[in-house]
């Protein structure tokens, strides 16, 4: 991929995962050039390679959008994101150091301070959660988990959930990783692996609950 094409990705994919395009928001290449500043040649390129990453869909026409799953989508997201997050838990646990254990730690803190404001700091958390779960893959030594995970983490879907959080549910979040850390302190892989599960599987449950509310 050349410079431009990688220019365009990065500030397209940057565009959708951040919330400034809606899911199902039809998008143009004129729109997609002027988003990145670069010409719609390499904007095809970067295209092409978020469509694989099922940020964004064609329709039978050919009309080019940002991607809004369906119900069975989302779960079967959630899914394959326990499933593979805590299998990378799992390893993480046999193979983590000290120092990974306290830098855990201090990215959790980050994340109770966010989460302690008397408004949450939703942007400030989910900061401190990608790195809290990218330092739990890093400690996975897998390199196929590194390659399959991002596109089911990174998805605006996750972000929306968060949006969704209510101030207990956030602390929730924080005590997950608190257990998580305590996991890994013993170096028990089956309960890191069934602590990371359920974190997950609380974080579709939530999504869910809320968009039902939504639609009522």
């Amino acid at each position: 991929m050349s410079r431009a094409a990688e220019t365009a990705y990065e500030k397209i994919r940057h565009y959708i995962l951040h919330g400034e395009a809606d899911p199902g928001m039809q998008l143009t290449e004129e729109k997609l050039a002027e988003i990145s500043g670069v010409s719609r040649t390499p904007v095809r390129d970067a295209v092409r390679r978020l469509e694989n990453e099922m940020l964004l869909v064609r329709s039978a026409s050919k009309r080019l959008s940002v991607a809004d799953w369906s119900d069975g989508e989302i779960d079967e997201m959630f899914t394959l994101r326990a499933m593979l997050e805590a299998h990378a838990a799992e390893r993480a646990a046999a193979r983590i150091d000290a120092d990974a254990l306290n830098a855990l730690r201090g990215i959790n803190e980050d994340l109770k301070k966010a989460v302690a404001k008397n408004r949450p700091d939703v942007p400030a958390f989910l900061d401190a959660n990608r790195r809290f779960h990218d330092l739990i893959l890093e400690c996975a030594a897998s390199p196929r988990l590194s390659k399959m995970l991002p596109a089911l983490v990174e998805q605006p879907v996750v972000r929306r959930t968060a949006q969704q959080y209510s101030k207990e549910q956030l602390d929730q979040s924080a005590r997950d990783h608190d257990e998580l850390i305590a996991a890994f302190a013993a170096q028990d892989t089956s309960w890191a692996w069934s602590v990371m599960n359920s974190h997950i599987r609380r974080a579709f449950h939530t999504f869910n609950t809320a968009a039902d509310i939504k639609s009522d």
